[in-house]
């Protein structure tokens, strides 16, 4: 499997608000980890069941992070990079975590430990037309004392093929070696 990490702080860059809401008040923060029940009101967990499974297990109590948003996707637009994998399709999604201790939110030494040994896990796979990248980025977490600056990460998942189906399955293969590394990397730890 293709992984790799990226820092992304910079000015323009994709920052989180932990909790969010969306500008128009539709979409909103789920508490997945608490309430597990939740992820069924999730329109990507619904739509994309192998997307479900990721929340349930990255939301679980094994789980050293707990998901903050996400999407999934089929697409036909690929990048001149990408023409490696010979598809013609793609099916993408990116699921956006923080760590469940307060304390680690805060810490960017840990999240970057933790991109950097996700993608080590990763890399260790088997050759798969599928690729993830792990980004670490700025969150405002939002306290009733006020708001504190932390991180978080989002993890991009992308599976290739010649078909929507056949992208699909090697997404749900890449998806399911993402959350197998969060698993080991949460019972060893981070730091």
């Amino acid at each position: 499997m293709d992984a790799d990490f990226s820092i992304e702080l910079g000015r323009e860059d994709p920052v989180l608000d932990f909790p969010w809401t969306d500008p128009a008040g539709k979409l909103a923060y789920v508490d997945a980890k608490r309430c597990p029940e939740l992820i069924a009101s999730i329109e990507g967990a619904e739509k994309f069941p192998e997307l479900g499974e990721f929340l349930l297990v990255a939301n679980s109590a094994r789980s050293i992070v707990e998901t903050a948003k996400c999407d999934a996707w089929p697409t036909t637009e690929l990048s001149t990079v990408e023409d490696v994998y010979d598809a013609s399709h793609k099916f993408a999604s990116y699921v956006d975590v923080v760590f469940s201790e307060i304390d680690t939110r805060l810490s960017f030494s840990l999240h970057e430990q933790f991109a950097r040994k996700l993608v080590e896990l990763l890399r260790r796979v088997p050759d798969t037309p599928s690729a993830a990248e792990v980004c670490v980025r700025r969150c405002y977490f939002g306290k009733d004392s006020g708001v504190r600056e932390g991180f978080y990460c989002t993890l991009n998942v992308s599976g290739y093929g010649n078909d929507e189906a056949s992208a699909r399955q090697n997404w749900g293969v890449g998806l399911n070696l993402v959350r197998n590394a969060i698993l080991q990397l949460s019972a060893g730890g981070v730091g």
